[in-house]
């Protein structure tokens, strides 16, 4: 086998965020919220939001023009501090 580096995001892209958490209103609000101050501006209308089976679970995919690592590690540690967001993929 051979060493290989993952590939290389270069920066700006256009970066899909899922991230899921328990079902409430204030899930979708704190989410829209975080994203806002780390990508102000993302197309709130390429937001694709999708219950789990009972209800219990939302997952929300949204796609923000990322501009390079700091800013995707600092909006991961803000949902993820935020209480309601479960994972962030």
């Amino acid at each position: 086998m051979t060493d290989q580096d993952p590939p290389k995001i270069e920066f700006p892209c256009e970066y899909p965020i899922k991230v899921l958490g328990r079902s409430s209103e204030q899930f979708r609000v704190i989410v829209l919220e975080v994203f806002e101050r780390h990508a102000p501006g993302f197309d709130e209308q390429g937001i694709t939001v999708r219950d789990s089976a009972k209800g219990t679970f939302t997952a929300m995919t949204v796609t923000i023009t990322a501009t390079g690592k700091d800013q995707l590690q600092a909006l991961h540690q803000d949902l993820m501090a935020t209480g309601h967001v479960q994972m962030v993929i």
